[in-house]
């Protein structure tokens, strides 16, 4: 599956601004096939164009109607089409439900992750109530605000007073069996240049919310299993690194990939857990480098070297964003480095794992 743009790069989508949808047919020569458009997407994450979960024909994307943000739920093969009333973000093992941040908010806050169009009605709140987490049936198209900004703004953060700063959400992910989800907290105190981040988890109701990690520089994340968090962190005994967090009070922390996972890249574990799937941000010569880890053994196995133009940078830079196909045989990353502006490239792994 891809999104096709209308040929505009390196500047802010418009609430005007409207994508094709749709996925290439790779045994019929890479063949487009148009399946819709989106007026809700953003350089970063796109309109959240996936698969449905436990369904081999339906794919699931949002969109933007009127003054609102919704999510379309496409049958491939028989073009049946319906629409639920709320944008998500990650959806559950089954299927049958999601949760979604406000997008209206994270475009206010950290624009390239969310979506141009309604304003963030709560702007000038630095912790709004209404305003927060929902969960949302794909069913019956119920949503429901399971956690707000203000509750956990309220939760102490011990390295200092976080009740002055600006707060919203992102980066959510449900966990392999649907038990619980994660999302990431983060803040800007007045006069911060960047933010700060602690990794949340809480039950599928918003409940039972655990602090994860609150060193304040968590970034990308993947679970591993139902118990267990890859995420980019800080830790005073190793420093910056990829840490084993274990979804538990009082749980164990173990760092991963020491000495070879140095730096901060989009990680995700292949089928079986035995490999890491991961990539880095453009080095001097602004190359991006997609590799694997071998967990085992601590192999790297380099898989490309990608430059990307100094055009692709800030809000609409093009990270390489690495996924693996079901069967764990292909990855396939998005990346300008051939001259013909955004793209997707499909990498062969079968003569490595």
């Amino acid at each position: 599956m891809c999104i096709r743009d209308r040929g505009f790069e390196h500047r802010s989508p418009r609430p005007d601004d409207v994508i094709k949808v749709g996925m290439v047919d790779l045994a019929e020569q890479d063949r487009w096939i148009e399946l819709g458009e989106s007026r809700a997407w953003c350089w970063q994450q796109g309109c959240m164009l996936q698969w449905r979960p436990g369904s081999t024909s339906e794919i699931l994307w949002n969109d933007r109607e009127q003054d609102r943000f919704v999510c379309h739920i496409l049958d491939v093969k028989t073009r049946k089409q319906r629409t639920v009333p709320h944008p998500v973000y990650t959806v559950s093992p089954d299927g049958r439900w999601a949760v979604a941040p406000d997008f209206r908010r994270v475009n206010e806050v950290r624009p390239g992750y969310g979506y141009a169009g309604p304003p963030d009605p709560y702007r000038d709140q630095l912790a709004p109530k209404d305003s927060g987490i929902w969960r949302v049936d794909l069913e019956t198209g119920r949503q429901e605000l399971v956690i707000s900004l203000a509750d956990v703004a309220k939760i102490p953060y011990p390295r200092g007073d976080i009740s002055s700063a600006k707060h919203w959400f992102n980066h959510l992910l449900i966990n392999p069996d649907g038990s619980r989800f994660e999302f990431l907290h983060r803040w800007r105190l007045p006069g911060q240049a960047g933010f700060s981040t602690r990794m949340f988890t809480a039950a599928p109701d918003g409940s039972k919310l655990r602090i994860v990690d609150h060193s304040g520089e968590t970034s990308h994340f993947i679970w591993r299993d139902p118990r267990h968090i890859l995420a980019w962190s800080f830790h005073p005994s190793h420093g910056h690194g990829f840490y084993l967090f274990e979804d538990a009070i009082g749980g164990k922390v173990e760092i991963v990939g020491k000495g070879v996972m140095t730096q901060n890249g989009h990680c995700s574990y292949l089928p079986g857990n035995e490999w890491i799937l991961n990539d880095t941000y453009p080095d001097r010569q602004r190359n991006q480098h997609v590799y694997l880890y071998h967990v085992a053994t601590g192999r790297k196995v380099m898989l490309g070297h990608f430059h990307s133009p100094p055009e692709y940078k800030g809000e609409w830079r093009c990270d390489t964003h690495p996924r693996f196909s079901p069967d764990g045989r292909y990855v396939v990353i998005d990346s300008p480095h051939a001259g013909e502006g955004r793209q997707l490239h499909l990498i062969d792994l079968r003569g490595i794992v």
